[in-house]
């Protein structure tokens, strides 16, 4: 028999978040291509990726190529300029830390974002994929194992058992069909915003409002 759903914030012991379209409001890789002039050739093979049709890992490795060459001072430029967090992030993230739940950032994009999100809100963990940069330039290549479906998902298992978390007292918030091993994994699975494969299998979904809508369903004592 499996243990009651839960049904405070404080009865989670892990909350791990996806970041591109999730915790903040754009696709960084696509923000990125637009810088060498392919943010439209980027962006629909990310939409192909995040709905399912088409291999994540290939696929994220084609469009990382697609960069290569850039100035890695893009990359700042997009932190800086075009990186903005989902409404109610930090809402959602203030009272996750206030309730003493582990906050973990994981995702398909890249160290360079998730590093400064882990700081800017406080996060315990974060974990993305490497860019390759050589002499300041973007090689079109990541470095390190990639953190991809099953890297998320591996990623969540780790946390979990190192918290002693049990399934019920993890939630996972995602939108793409990348997300959908760590969701698997989750008791509850928070599908926001996202694409119809994901909703189609989360415990629950977020289409209106921002993230702290979470808090409406598993208030805050």
């Amino acid at each position: 028999m499996s243990a009651p759903q839960p049904r405070k914030l404080s009865e989670f012991r892990l909350l791990a978040m996806d970041m591109d379209s999730t915790l903040i409001n754009i696709e960084c890789i696509d923000e990125i291509a637009d810088y060498v002039g392919k943010k439209a050739e980027v962006s629909a093979v990310t939409e192909a990726a995040m709905r399912g049709e088409i291999d994540w890992p290939t696929s994220f490795r084609q469009r990382v190529a697609l960069l290569a060459g850039l100035d890695e001072a893009a990359l700042q430029q997009v932190y800086d300029q075009r990186l903005g967090l989902s409404p109610g992030a930090e809402t959602l993230v203030a009272a996750a830390k206030a309730a003493g739940i582990f906050t973990l950032l994981v995702s398909g994009g890249f160290t360079f974002f998730t590093n400064r999100l882990k700081a800017r809100l406080g996060l315990d963990a974060a974990f993305s994929n490497q860019l390759e940069i050589i002499d300041g330039k973007l090689t079109g290549r990541v470095v390190g194992p990639l953190c991809d479906a099953d890297g998320k998902a591996q990623h969540v298992r780790d946390c979990a058992e190192q918290l002693g978390a049990s399934r019920e007292q993890i939630m996972v918030i995602g939108d793409g069909a990348n997300d959908l091993k760590m969701m698997a994994v989750a008791g509850t699975s928070v599908a926001y915003y996202a694409k119809p494969i994901v909703q189609a299998q989360a415990t629950m979904a977020i289409n209106t409002g921002g993230l702290d809508e979470v808090l409406r369903h598993f208030p805050v004592p």
